[in-house]
């Protein structure tokens, strides 16, 4: 991933000697398991502990020749250690290593994406309480609907997040597992108890049925959920982009005291940010094609998985923690315009509480038909016409002999439409809040 969309500490697990230094840990964890089985001398594993290291560049080196990174990479980790260097990858494969340090990456990586979830929940939940009863005009198909208010947009957004952060545990789990199983999975040369306690050692799981590979499916799980969440966030995107157009003007990015919007436009405030994760979110969504098609490799395994991953995991996880963090720091700093918002709901003259005018003169006895027929034909001039929707209504013998003012004023009550509205935060919070507390707890149990 180009470093305009990426963070120093996701880079970090994916660069080279990020990758070589988790391959180690996990020599060194099957010479430990070996040592304490006394399949290799004491001795041994002291000095493979102390001497063990990788050059990559010197690694690069020797793969420039002999054109096998696994073999380079123990070639220079035994120019390190001398002769013991002879039990480090005792009864191993390449994908033994490669994919059980492939998990501890994973779950490296996880940990920052869940961290970036984490935040962009609490920014929602947070604006969301404080916009709980700013009302606005909701809208379908992008027309004017019902009044709904700013906080349950954002509430709406902070439940989806907490799905997705149960969906990311759950990939996590499926995705960070190792083996130590051999070239076919048979554990020809190493007993399974070998690979339980190093993958025990080093806090992943294991596959209990192997190929010479840990299966794909995990992984496209892994990233079909990073291509999930990342759909989530621009979703939210596109809703505070369209709430941000000139004719809307609801919200606003933030906009710093220095900042430009535009080359040849001076007055210009543009939600760049916010396209800017839509952009990377279509990125992301062609991750998942990927991964999803590196699920099928011939009998016990090939490598057309290993070229498409080089890319795709550093990129995926690099995309999302971008995205995450960008997008909790706009929800964050979001202006927001109530009185806009106000202004938006009142746009067409009452036209909002059509359906609950149709509503209340159905419960008077008026056949349904006919009620629709009456609120849409004043609604309809309003519209065409102009005027005040509620000032047709009243002037209307056929709906006041059926409706009084006080039963007209209750149908275009704001505070009537929004009576439930803490009921909805209240059971929202109460189940959100709940599951974020014991993914707490049995994080850190």
């Amino acid at each position: 991933m180009i470093d305009r969309y990426a963070r120093s500490e996701m880079k970090e697990i994916w660069t080279d000697a990020g990758r070589y230094r988790r391959w180690l840990e996990v020599e060194l964890a099957v010479c430990e398991v070996h040592a304490e089985r006394g399949l290799i001398p004491r001795e041994a594993l002291e000095t493979i502990r102390a001497k063990a290291a990788v050059d990559p560049a010197r690694v690069a080196e020797i793969e420039a020749e002999v054109r096998h990174d696994v073999i380079a990479f123990l070639t220079d980790v035994a120019e390190h250690v001398g002769p013991e260097a002879r039990f480090v990858h005792f009864g191993m494969t390449s994908s033994d290593v490669l994919d059980t340090s492939l998990a501890l990456q994973i779950r490296d990586a996880g940990r920052l994406l869940q961290a970036g979830v984490e935040r962009v929940c609490d920014a929602l939940r947070r604006r969301a309480l404080e916009f709980k009863h700013t009302p606005c005009i909701g809208r379908t198909h992008g027309v004017h609907a019902e009044p709904t208010t700013f906080g349950l947009k954002l509430l709406v957004f902070y439940a989806e997040m907490r799905r997705q952060s149960r969906r990311l545990e759950r990939a996590l789990a499926e995705a960070a597992v190792g083996k130590i199983s051999g070239a076919v999975g048979t554990f020809a040369h190493l007993p399974p108890e070998v690979e339980e306690a190093v993958c025990g050692r080093l806090g992943i799981g294991f596959e209990p049925a192997a190929t010479q590979v840990v299966q794909r499916d995990r992984h496209a799980a892994f990233i079909g959920v990073l291509a999930l969440i990342a759909s989530s966030l621009e979703k939210f995107a596109v809703e505070l982009r369209h709430l941000a157009r000139t004719e809307v003007r609801e919200v606003q990015e933030e906009f710093g005291a220095g900042q430009k919007g535009s080359s040849a436009m001076p007055h210009k405030r543009n939600p760049w940010r916010l396209e800017n994760i839509t952009g990377l979110a279509r990125v992301l969504r062609g991750y998942a094609s990927a991964a999803l098609e590196n699920q099928a490799l011939w009998h016990e395994r090939d490598i057309s998985n290993s070229s498409v991953e080089r890319i795709v995991f550093p990129d995926a996880t690099t995309t999302l923690d971008f995205m995450l963090q960008r997008f909790a720091g706009l929800v964050e700093t979001l202006v927001v315009f109530p009185d806009r918002m106000r202004e938006n709901l009142e746009l067409t003259r009452g036209l909002a509480f059509s359906g609950t005018l149709l509503l209340a003169l159905a419960e008077k006895g008026l056949a349904r038909e006919a009620a629709y027929a009456l609120v849409q034909g004043h609604a309809m001039a309003t519209w065409d016409h102009g005027g005040d929707y509620r000032e047709r209504v009243l002037a209307d013998p056929q709906i006041t002999a059926l409706l009084t003012k006080e039963d007209v004023d209750r149908a275009f009550s704001l505070e009537e439409a929004l009576r439930h509205v803490d009921a909805i935060f209240a059971r929202t919070l109460a189940a959100c809040d709940g599951e974020a507390g014991a993914a707490s707890r049995k994080e850190s149990s």
